[in-house]
C-alpha cells in the first residue's frame, strides 16, 4: 500500500469534506470503493465514465463505430444519459439509462471497453459531458469518480484520491468480472484492451488521465477492497482526529 498526500493531512481533514474527487484507470477499484464511501456518508455516489461508455455505445450502435470525431460530438450533444440509483439487484452500481434504455450492462462489454477511450478524448464530447459533471458536483454533497475529476471536473474538491493498481492486475480484474457475468472473453485480449487505453487516457491532449498534484495516491495490487476503504476511511476520519 502506497499513500502520498501533498497536502497538509491536519489541513485536509479537519472536517468530512462535501465533495470527494476519485480518479485512476480502468478496474483500478476506484468505483467499487466510490460507491461505498457514498453509501457510508450518505453521498451522491457518481461514476462519470458511465456517461462516456453511454455515448460510445451510442456511436457503435447507430453510426456503427466511433472514429469521425464530428459525428461522435454531435451525437453526445443529442443524446439524453440518465443515471439513477439501482433498481435490481444484480451487481449494478447504478440503472443506467440511454434515450429511455436500460443500457447498465451493455456499456460494460469487451467492445465498450475497447472504444471508450478515443471517444472520450474528442474535445467536443469531453466539453458536452464536464458541464453536466461538473454541475451534478457542485450541487451537494457527491463522490464523484473518473479520470479528470480532481484535475478538471472539480478541481477544488476538498478531497482529491487516486486509486491505482498495476494492469496486469487491472486486467485480472476485469476478466474475473466478465467470466462472472458468463460473458465469453480471454485474459491477453482484456489485457491488451486495457494497455491501450491506459496508453491514450495519459497522452490525450484534453485532461489527461494523471492524479492531482494534490491527491492521495492508493496503490491497490495487494490490498482486498476492505483493506483500500479502511484507508480511505482514516483519510476523512482519522483516530483521534475532530469530530
Amino acid at each position: 500500500m502506497e499513500l502520498m498526500n501533498t497536502n497538509s493531512p491536519e489541513q485536509a481533514r479537519k472536517r468530512i469534506p462535501s465533495q470527494i474527487a476519485i480518479d485512476g484507470p480502468a478496474a483500478s477499484g476506484k468505483s467499487t470503493i466510490g460507491e461505498r464511501l457514498a453509501k457510508q456518508l450518505g453521498y451522491l455516489y457518481f461514476d462519470t465514465g458511465i456517461m462516456y461508455r453511454a455515448v460510445t455505445l451510442a456511436a457503435l450502435r447507430r453510426l456503427g463505430g466511433v472514429g469521425d470525431e464530428t459525428a461522435v460530438t454531435d451525437l453526445a450533444n443529442k443524446v439524453v444519459i440518465d443515471v439513477l440509483p439501482p433498481t435490481k439487484a444484480d451487481g449494478r452500481e447504478a440503472d443506467v439509462f440511454l434515450d429511455g434504455e436500460d443500457i447498465t450492462w451493455d456499456i460494460r462489454t469487451p467492445e465498450v471497453d475497447a472504444n471508450v477511450s478515443p471517444v472520450s478524448a474528442y474535445p467536443g464530447v469531453r466539453k458536452a459531458m464536464t458541464a453536466q459533471q461538473r454541475r451534478i458536483g457542485l450541487a451537494g454533497k457527491v463522490v464523484m469518480v473518473g479520470r479528470d475529476i480532481g484535475t478538471v471536473v472539480m478541481p477544488d474538491a476538498e478531497l482529491k484520491l487516486y486509486i491505482d493498481a498495476s494492469v496486469e492486475e487491472r486486467a485480472r480484474r476485469r476478466y474475473l468480472e466478465c467470466v462472472e457475468r458468463g460473458e465469453q472473453v480471454s485474459y491477453p485480449a482484456i489485457l491488451s484492451s486495457m494497455q491501450r487505453r491506459d496508453q491514450i487516457d495519459s497522452t490525450r491532449a484534453i485532461a489527461p488521465l494523471k492524479p492531482a498534484e494534490d491527491a492521495v495516491i492508493i496503490q491497490t495490487d495487494n490490498l482486498n477492497e476492505d483493506e483500500v476503504f479502511d484507508r480511505v476511511m482514516a483519510l476523512i476520519d482519522p483516530p483521534g482526529g475532530p469530530d
